[in-house]
This record gives C-alpha cells, structure tokens and sequence, in this order.
C-alpha cells in the first residue's frame, strides 16, 4: 500500500483466492492474491421458494419452510496492471506481463492434481508412461477471502477476461476479469473426509458464525429504534 504520510492509515489487507489442492506432497494452497481489491462486489441470496412448488401433484408447502440453506453468490471484476512490474524492471512483467496471473486465475477453474502432481503427470505422458485409471475429474476446493470477515468455500460458476493493452509480443499488460461465484455449504463436503472438505467446512461454519454475531450486535442497536413503533 502506498505510503499517506499518516502514521494513523489502517493497513488495507488484499482478497485472495485459495484453492486448496490435494498434491503428492499433502494439501498445498494455491493462492491467487488480488492485485487490487474489487471496488464493488454483488452478493446475492437466493432463498429457496415454496410457492413454485406444484401443490396439485405434492403436499402443500408451508410458507415459511426453508429446508436448506439459500442459495449464495458472489460477482465482482479484478483489475491487473503490469505498469508496477515494469517499473521495478519484474523479469517476469517485462517478458510476458499480467499473463502469469490470468493463467493462475484461470487454473482456478481446471481439474488438477497439484503442481507437482500435474508435473510428474506430464512427464508420464511425454515419455509415454502407462495412463492412470480413468477418474472423474473434480476442481479442488476453492476459498474465497475477503478479509476476516467473509472466508467462504465457493465454485467459479463463470469466468471471463477483457484483455485492454499489449506488449509487443502480445502478451497482456492491462485486464479485468469478471468472476462469478457460488457458495458451497457444508452439506455437498457430506461425502468426503479429507483435509480440504474439513478446512471449507470450518471456513463455512467460522463465517457464519460472525455473522450470527454481527446480527445480534444489530439487534442491540435497533430496539430503542423500533420500541417507539411498535403498539405493544
């Protein structure tokens, strides 16, 4: 952060993304650190609905039935910027930009075994190795960090990238990429047991936790509010 000249100025901490992923080596963060943090973010609750239920052909649905957890989003758009890496002589700015942080972005969205697993698997392949046993493929657990406050499990539901400005060899310098995001709860981690699946539950519950906390520091702050509006 750039320097105020007040001793004073809080410290603004960056939003990251964290996949966290299973390797030969144990679970290892991949981290994907914000260059600047969002200017606006869109967090949307879409509850589940008792009244799109056909009630003809199933039993009439209560109207305040929720029988999980809403469904929730995140969307906001990251800017990058090679300008700083260029100015400190970055090798890696100046040979290929922002390219290095698109691609970690964008391996946020591929199934992988790790670094050094999808190392050891490319090697295997080149030097034509005996394939591996057909596998589904599965993203690994991605959290999304928005300081203390907002630490959620989430799945990249959509990702694009606006390419603005070009080195000469066509290799990016300026981009936003818009994110759009979901939320997972703890009942899809039902079926697994590993590391991952325990820290996205714990980040899940820990977050929650907050907020059923800033709720009830809410609650202090409006009674003498709505005490004078109420009948009773």
């Amino acid at each position: 952060m750039p320097e105020t000249g007040y001793s004073q100025t809080a410290k603004v901490h960056r939003g990251a993304l964290v996949q966290l992923v299973p390797d030969i080596v144990g679970v290892v963060p991949n981290i994907v650190a914000f260059q600047y943090n969002p200017e606006k973010i869109t967090r949307g609750l879409e509850p589940w609905n008792p009244f799109e239920v056909d009630q003809t052909k199933r039993g009439a649905q209560a109207p305040t039935v929720q029988p999980y957890d809403p469904e929730e989003s995140f969307s906001f758009t990251l800017e990058f910027d090679a300008a700083d890496g260029l100015e400190e002589g970055n090798p890696l700015a100046t040979t290929t930009g922002i390219a290095a942080r698109l691609a970690a972005l964008k391996k946020l969205t591929l199934p992988t075994k790790g670094l050094l697993g999808d190392l050891a698997a490319s090697a295997q392949a080149l030097f034509g190795g005996p394939s591996a046993q057909a596998v589904r493929p599965t993203v690994p657990i991605l959290l999304l960090v928005l300081g203390p406050g907002v630490i959620l499990p989430v799945r990249i539901t959509k990702l694009s990238f606006e390419q603005i400005l070009f080195s000469p060899l066509l290799y990016p310098l300026q981009a936003t990429a818009t994110l759009d995001l979901r939320v997972l709860t703890p009942e899809v981690f039902k079926c697994r047991v590993d590391t991952p699946a325990r820290i996205a539950i714990a980040a899940y519950e820990f977050t929650r936790l907050q907020d059923d906390a800033l709720a009830i520091a809410n609650l202090a702050g409006s009674l003498d509010d709505i005490r004078g509006v109420l009948p009773f």
